[in-house]
């Protein structure tokens, strides 16, 4: 039986290998009752993909492996301190916990600083880093409309 200083020294080793190999600095696992489920390494410079972080490739994988869109009763073990779309991703997922070794102010200092991402939230939208804005459009909630009626939809 693996403890969290076992699963985390995994995450930490898998990110330090990944850099080796030309990815980022970041390692995640999701872990279910003690049975390792997925891996996942920062891939976002060889994939020119922004979204494709340790934690997001993780539960992707451990998705794709339990069958499920839904990581209940998973642990969520990372190299570093997620970023916030990490962490969002994890509450979508519905992972139980996670866990983390290195933090947020240790990544800056090595150049990933994510910190406009964590304070963006506490501003006003018009001070935001970009535009966000609703456009009217007649018929916008059709596929909500079409959603709800649906017998048969799968619940999030």
């Amino acid at each position: 039986m693996a403890d969290e200083t076992t699963w985390l020294n995994q995450a930490v080793a898998l990110a330090a290998e990944n850099v080796a190999n030309g990815g980022g600095p970041f390692g995640a696992l999701v872990v279910l009752k003690d049975e390792l489920i997925a891996t996942g390494t920062n891939q976002v410079t060889p994939t020119l993909d922004p979204t494709a972080h340790a934690e997001v490739i993780a539960i992707r994988a451990a998705c794709r492996a339990l069958g499920t869109f839904k990581l209940d009763g998973c642990l969520l073990v990372a190299s570093c301190e997620p970023c916030p779309m990490c962490f969002s991703s994890s509450l979508w997922a519905r992972v139980d916990r996670i866990i983390y070794a290195a933090d947020r102010h240790d990544a800056a200092k090595a150049g990933f600083d994510d910190r406009v991402f964590y304070e963006v939230f506490e501003n006003e939208p018009s001070s935001w880093p970009l535009t966000l804005a609703q456009v009217s459009l007649p018929g916008a909630t059709l596929p909500f409309d079409r959603w709800e009626g649906k017998a048969d939809r799968t619940e999030y």
